[in-house]
């Protein structure tokens, strides 16, 4: 019986950086906008005023909390019989995938990914649940992990697809 593992590994400590741009550039287009809405109707102030404290709140929670969150919980774990990951903030998920149901593993790297050195490993597998994601590891621990899969995917001889 094979003993399941919580996983270990964090992202990269530049992960929450990553995360809290990411998260502030549709909030830069909401503040644009309400800034435009501010010097073209000024008689509704009330109602400028309440948006304005909405928006500051979910800057706050959205840039500056949820990336810190984010970064407490996600981790993932490689083993010799599956791949292990936990990921989320407000709603949580735990994902193990057993190597002998790797079918391919991928790695993917967004404009903010390449900026800061990072990439994410998607690994593929006959499961109707979908991929099992690792995020926002530095390219250097990608490419270890890509490596590392498959060449434990190529050991099993058994193919449980």
């Amino acid at each position: 019986m094979t003993a399941l593992v919580d996983p270990t590994n964090p992202p990269s400590r530049k992960a929450p950086l990553v995360w809290a741009i990411g998260a502030a550039i549709p909030w830069v287009f909401l503040v644009v906008a309400q800034l435009v809405w501010f010097t073209l109707d000024r008689q509704m102030l009330w109602l400028n005023a309440i948006a304005a404290t909405a928006t500051v709140l979910g800057i706050v929670v959205f840039v500056g909390v949820v990336p810190v969150w984010r970064y407490r919980v996600h981790r993932w774990d490689i083993g010799p019989q599956a791949v292990y990951t936990r990921s989320g903030w407000l709603v949580q998920e735990r994902r193990i995938a057993p190597i002998s149901r790797v079918q391919t593993v991928d790695t993917y790297r967004g404009p903010l990914d390449r900026l800061f050195g990072l990439a994410n490993v998607t690994v593929t597998t006959a499961s109707s649940a979908g991929a099992v994601r690792i995020v926002a590891l530095d390219c250097d621990v990608a490419d270890r992990v890509v490596a590392q899969l498959t060449d434990i995917a190529a050991i099993g001889a058994e193919d449980a697809t």
